[in-house]
């Protein structure tokens, strides 16, 4: 990380980030990373040990980060919203030391905890050289996986000095994507801009008020930008991009987003925690195709799956088989269509429903529900049946009251123009609030 901080020095003056209203230049930053090595040290802390990070992004979480991973500890970064609960998380990672920023403090509240952990995939990564990360992800069956990377390779990616850029990091730092995000910034010498929250006024705001360039956003955001009307209360003409990614986006939101914002370059994303974020370019600005890959990256498709082979993958799993073949693939479990160099995700594996031995894909369904007038936001799964298997059920989100047998009548009669019979939801259930999570991405089961 040291060729971190030597490049934060050739841009001293310029601003790393605004945060609530408060810029910290690069020097400010350098000189926060050093004092916080120091006082890290003086604690105690010792190199390899796991230290739970807990707040969101400031100059401080940041700069505190960076110190840890020069001291060679393993950082297990979490927020107040995080996906697992943290006494899962503490009983696969352990925690030696315990950081509290959740209060917005500039100074941390390092205690000790001695709380261990014998994982033999740790155990030998302590004998090698280099600052651990360790993320976690519910998994698909809902079973928290603990993901551990080298923090020196995953930063390795951006030694390539690249355009700086303004951007907001919206993924939280506890997410891959997160740490992808604000790493991208700060190693080009761009301006992080952070929020207090991640509602969209407050988006809005931060992007007039900053001048910010890219939003990096997930779908499930990018539908409740464009249908909140709050893009014509502010001046957003300073975006330059937008990306998207973490789910699959439906065509008529995308299209939404292309046409409130014409001028604005559309880029669909794609990684994963173990594999890290692969470079990507779409087809086209409004096109779900998208040509991913990179320097470090290597992609293959077996009976329609998307495998991925990475210089940046993980180490391993700290509680799970390893899911990377012999040579080094890892299996994505996305179904993907393939047009020559270029794929369009359809969605995990896990997220198919088989009605009666038939596939459907939620976001076919919420592709076409998601336009139909009065109706806000969708979200479609699955609901076991004795004779079919499963049923399609459709969760909404309407701007005004409307009874669930007028909804459902205009959802069947819209599906059945455009898909298959066993497509059309056979239930439907109003939402009583959003659809998405604390991480702005959507919740497909009928108690969200």
């Amino acid at each position: 990380m040291n060729w971190l901080i030597e490049r934060f020095q050739i841009a001293t003056d310029s601003a790393a980030f605004i945060h609530e209203d408060r810029t910290v230049k690069y020097k400010e930053v350098v000189a926060k990373t050093h004092a916080f090595l120091e006082e890290i040290k003086s604690a105690g802390i010792s190199k390899d040990e796991t230290v739970v990070l807990l707040g969101d992004y400031s100059p401080e979480v940041f700069c505190l980060m960076l110190a840890l991973a020069l001291n060679g500890s393993i950082i297990i970064p979490l927020t107040k919203d995080s996906v697992v609960e943290e006494a899962d998380i503490l009983d696969i990672s352990g925690c030696e030391w315990y950081i509290d920023f959740s209060k917005g403090e500039l100074r941390g509240n390092i205690e000790k905890r001695n709380f261990g952990s014998n994982n033999a995939l740790l155990t030998s990564f302590r004998e090698q050289e280099g600052a651990g990360l360790i993320l976690f992800s519910s998994g698909s069956t809902g079973k928290p996986k603990a993901i551990l990377h080298n923090f020196d390779r995953v930063s390795d990616k951006f030694r390539k000095l690249r355009q700086p850029i303004t951007a907001i990091p919206f993924l939280m730092i506890d997410h891959f994507g997160g740490i992808n995000t604000i790493l991208s910034i700060t190693a080009n010498l761009g301006t992080v801009v952070t929020v207090s929250d991640r509602s969209v006024a407050n988006i809005c705001k931060a992007i007039e008020h900053n001048k910010v360039e890219l939003l990096p956003a997930t779908p499930s955001f990018l539908n409740l930008l464009i249908t909140s009307g709050l893009p014509n209360k502010f001046d957003l003409s300073s975006l330059k991009r937008i990306s998207y990614g973490t789910e699959v986006m439906p065509q008529t939101t995308l299209d939404r987003i292309k046409e409130r914002f014409p001028n604005v370059v559309l880029q669909q994303t794609y990684g994963l925690s173990e594999v890290g974020v692969l470079s990507s370019k779409s087809r086209e600005d409004g096109s779900l195709w998208v040509r991913v890959g990179g320097n470090g990256f290597e992609t293959k498709v077996i009976d329609g799956i998307l495998w991925v082979k990475s210089d940046f993958s993980m180490v391993g799993y700290l509680n799970a088989p390893s899911e990377f073949d012999e040579d080094g693939w890892f299996n994505t479990h996305d179904v993907v269509e393939v047009d020559g160099e270029y794929f369009r995700i359809l969605g995990r594996q896990s997220d198919l429903i088989n009605v009666g031995g038939q596939k459907v894909y939620p976001i076919e369904v919420e592709n076409v529900i998601v336009g139909i007038e009065n109706i806000r936001d969708v979200a479609i799964f699955s609901e076991r049946h004795n004779l079919l298997g499963n049923i399609v059920v459709a969760k909404v989100l309407l701007e005004i009251p409307e009874s669930v047998e007028s909804v459902k009548r205009r959802i069947r009669k819209a599906c059945l123009s455009c898909l298959a019979p066993f497509k059309a939801p056979s239930k439907v259930i109003l939402a009583e609030g959003v659809l998405h999570n604390a991480r702005q991405k959507k919740i497909r089961r009928a108690d969200s």
